[in-house]
């Protein structure tokens, strides 16, 4: 039996574990399992490794899409340049890090992108955040952080995210867990009075299906998506790599 799973922490709401045990059963895959393994530090992958031998890949989310990059092997041409791993290829003693968050991204945003899409405000400096901005530079847009501690100079803290900051990236994307269940009367502290029919609000969230964020883009006639096709999409991408 292949045995697949989820590192991270907390995993109780997990999109995974469901997607892979519904497709396999769809699919009738018999000889593949999917389980997940909520660890609270980095360090426990390791005895997760040496206890199950049948693990062929794993699927890495927050806090550990940075962090788990020193366990890894070897690294693929994109997960090196995002710098970030989400998905990870199991090969004998090799561990080979992946990104597939850039593509359920990047494939689930072109539909909706306009041209007036021209620059984009990126909510959170996270592992997930790192993925949206390198889908988003491949179809040249221009991206802004906006962190609590802001560090380098393509980031600004909350406080700056002007009347001019909005107008000038009507893309706008969540890319913090702010909102997700069950904290859902929360949204990321921005003045959503500024927001305009010529928007596109993005939320990686996808539980709830609706966040307030996405709730006060729909209110200003923005075009709103949420995380859900972008999981579907990488979780596809990775079953892809850890069967090629």
């Amino acid at each position: 039996m292949n045995l697949y799973g989820l590192i991270g922490h907390p995993l109780s709401h997990s999109f995974s574990k469901k997607y892979f045990t519904e497709k396999f059963e769809k699919e009738n895959i018999t000889d593949c399992s999917y389980e997940l393994f909520d660890i609270d530090n980095i360090e426990k992958l390791v005895p997760i490794l040496n206890q199950n031998s049948s693990l062929k890949g794993l699927n890495v989310t927050i806090p550990y899409k940075e962090s788990v990059i020193p366990y890894l092997t070897e690294l693929s041409p994109e997960a090196k340049e995002i710098g970030a791993v989400n998905t990870i290829k199991i090969e004998g003693d090799k561990l080979i890090g992946h990104n597939t968050d850039y593509f359920g991204f990047k494939q689930s945003l072109k539909p909706f992108v306009e041209i007036n899409h021209e620059r984009a405000l990126i909510l959170g400096t996270g592992g997930a955040s790192k993925a949206v901005v390198y889908a988003l530079n491949s179809i040249n847009i221009n991206c802004l952080f906006v962190s609590r501690n802001p560090k380098n100079d393509n980031e600004i803290s909350y406080e700056d995210v002007n009347e001019y900051v909005i107008k000038h990236h009507q893309i706008i994307v969540n890319t913090t867990p702010i909102g997700t269940f069950p904290n859902i009367e929360e949204k990321p502290n921005i003045n959503y009075n500024l927001i305009t029919a010529n928007h596109l609000l993005y939320d990686l969230v996808y539980n709830p299906k609706q966040t307030v964020f996405v709730k006060e883009g729909k209110q200003r006639g923005a075009i709103t998506l949420n995380g859900y096709q972008m999981l579907q999409l990488q979780a596809e991408k990775a079953w892809q790599i850890w069967n090629s």
